[in-house]
């Protein structure tokens, strides 16, 4: 209990990140709501009733993001490689997961926007999003992966101005990764449903991949932990520790989209053999007999 209440940190740029965001998603959505009520639908009807629900969830991935920074986690984050593992796991995969659920894209561009409701991301910048969904889950990989060479994941921890630059990368790379995958109002998915399995597929088997880098691995990789921190296990294995957590850690959030993509082929496919059945259905046969008599 008291390492719950002890070591929390002031990162200021987080905090104030924070409230900025924050701020300006909920400024945002107090305009969407308005707008709603002024229309055809109230704030109780179902459309109101989903606004809140993803205005809960994107507040929520912020409020993870903050906490990994800032908590005892942000702490300890220096002190233990798996506690980082864990740090990179929430602003990296967790946090914008939750964001791109909460769709906070309308809100965020309505409440900049001088008159008139913004409904959607312009076209360009959709279509810049999701063109290209195999380059985007790539890059993101490459992000999250690359920041955990030994050269850099050092550097980050050396360095505080190296490791904000680390942490917005992680969640630039998380928002990129999840777009891909997740459908987030307004924008839409041109991919289908197995393809963007199969992305996901391969983010497992990277995690995967370097899971076994560290948890098997026999020597140590990262020097810039001191020896004299740990006083319950050794540097060697906590940085096993760090790969099972980055292992098993990336597993629950890729299971429950891989579930929610299938659900969505499944959906997908029995609409299709529903419109092929009532096209059947409602296209004329033509009669094998002839409708008078003829000499053949």
């Amino acid at each position: 209990m008291e390492v719950a209440f002890s070591h929390w940190s002031a990162s200021w740029p987080a905090l104030i990140a924070y409230v900025l965001v924050a701020g300006w998603h909920l400024a945002g959505l107090a305009r969407l709501l308005a707008a709603s009520s002024a229309g055809a639908n109230r704030a109780g009807t179902p459309a109101g009733r989903e606004l809140r629900r993803e205005a809960a969830l994107c507040q929520l991935g912020f409020l993870v993001i903050l906490l990994a920074l800032v908590s005892p986690a942000g702490y300890f984050a220096g002190v233990y490689i798996w506690v980082r593992a864990l740090q990179m796991l929430l602003v990296g995969v967790i946090g914008p997961g939750l964001i791109v659920l909460g769709a906070p894209w309308t809100a965020l561009r309505l409440a900049i926007a001088r008159r008139g409701v913004a409904a959607s991301v312009s076209q360009d910048r959709q279509s810049w999003l999701m063109s290209r969904p195999v380059l985007a889950v790539v890059a993101a990989n490459v992000v999250w992966i690359g920041w955990q060479l030994p050269v850099l994941y050092d550097a980050a921890r050396a360095n505080s101005a190296l490791a904000l630059a680390q942490h917005a990368s992680y969640l630039a790379a998380g928002l990129l990764f999840w777009l891909q995958l997740i459908s987030s109002r307004p924008l839409r998915q041109r991919v289908p449903p197995l393809r963007r399995v199969a992305l996901l597929v391969g983010s497992v088997a990277a995690f995967t991949v370097l899971g076994m880098v560290l948890v098997f691995g026999s020597g140590e990789l990262y020097f810039g932990f001191p020896a004299s921190a740990h006083h319950v296990m050794s540097v060697l294995s906590d940085q096993q520790l760090s790969g099972a957590v980055l292992w098993m850690g990336f597993l629950p959030p890729a299971m429950v989209a891989a579930v929610a993509l299938m659900m969505e082929w499944l959906r997908d496919e029995e609409s299709a053999d529903l419109s092929a059945g009532l096209d059947r259905l409602l296209t004329p046969r033509r009669n094998g007999w002839p409708s008078r008599p003829v000499i053949r």
